[in-house]
């Protein structure tokens, strides 16, 4: 690849301005990229038009300003329309382009992207991330990373301006692979965490004492830590919606059974969220799971 990536030559285009986007792309522009965003609505770009963004009216006007296009979208049919779609940024895209889609989304759809990015002379990266909001806005994501290494290696001022953990995995798909093992750990770990909350609630413990305790020893995990006082707190706003985790849930239980295993605690934890949508919080944090398995126990968590 002799394209050179570089703030101040390369010119980067983002979709997708939600929880993570925003600050993510905030990092490239402070970095010295010239940016032009596009989003579904609007008045979320503001704060980067306020940067000195330029808005695009579609994808496709995005890649056609741009040298390489980042998305990071809510389901895999987003992704196939922003990069895909008729005006979407392949459609926009000339040869020698990169496009990197940084939404969770399937393996197989990564590797049809990369075909069709082929097919056209432009290169094509996966690359989902891990952090949640507080990742992203501290530019300490970790990113796994799909794609021509030659391409990914040039991509590393972008890689290093969003994150801290740049890992790459291997081919087309390997970084949507790798973000299904990330989410299958944290299914069931969230169900352990919330369930002991409950546990330490119910034994009458101070839930900020009980923390001092085990967050820092063999029971500790970054949802514990990151989440555990959010939820001790009822704050439940999103870092990352139930309703995009259940979506991650389904694509590792599609890609579990396509590869013949079986995956009981992934199973347990989608049926879980499942119910927790049912019950009105599909736009809450994955952390709101406490809401649900205290309902389950008879306990009022918000008024305890």
């Amino acid at each position: 690849m002799a394209t050179e990536i570089a703030p101040g030559e390369t010119k980067i285009g983002w979709i997708g301005l939600g929880v993570m986007g925003s600050s993510m792309c905030g990092h490239l522009i402070d970095q010295g990229f010239a940016a032009t965003v596009y989003t579904r609505t609007k008045s979320t770009a503001d704060a980067l038009l306020a940067k000195g963004a330029n808005w695009a009216e579609s994808p496709k006007a995005v890649a056609e300003q741009s040298d390489v296009v980042f998305s990071i979208v809510g389901f895999p049919s987003d992704v196939r329309e922003v990069m895909l779609g008729a005006e979407g940024a392949l459609a926009g895209s000339k040869a020698g382009n990169i496009l990197v889609d940084m939404t969770t989304s399937e393996p197989s759809l990564a590797v049809e992207i990369a075909d069709a990015a082929r097919a056209r002379r432009v290169h094509s990266v996966d690359a989902p991330v891990s952090g949640g909001d507080v990742g992203a806005k501290e530019a300490r994501l970790s990113i796994m990373i799909g794609g021509e290494q030659e391409v990914v290696d040039a991509l590393q001022p972008c890689w290093k301006a969003m994150g801290k953990t740049i890992v790459y995995q291997g081919g087309a798909g390997a970084g949507q692979h790798t973000k299904m093992v990330n989410q299958t750990l944290i299914a069931s770990n969230m169900i352990g965490v919330c369930e002991a909350l409950l546990y330490a609630h119910k034994a009458g413990l101070d839930l900020q004492t009980v923390m001092q305790s085990v967050a820092s020893g063999a029971a500790g995990s970054w949802s514990l830590s990151n989440l555990g006082p959010r939820i001790i707190d009822n704050n439940f706003d999103p870092g990352f919606f139930v309703e995009h985790f259940i979506k991650d849930m389904g694509i590792a239980l599609d890609e579990a059974k396509r590869l013949g295993l079986c995956l009981p605690g992934l199973a347990l934890s989608h049926q879980l969220y499942l119910a927790l949508q049912a019950q009105g919080h599909g736009r809450d944090g994955t952390h709101a799971l406490q809401l649900a398995l205290a309902s389950l126990a008879g306990v009022d968590w918000r008024n305890r």
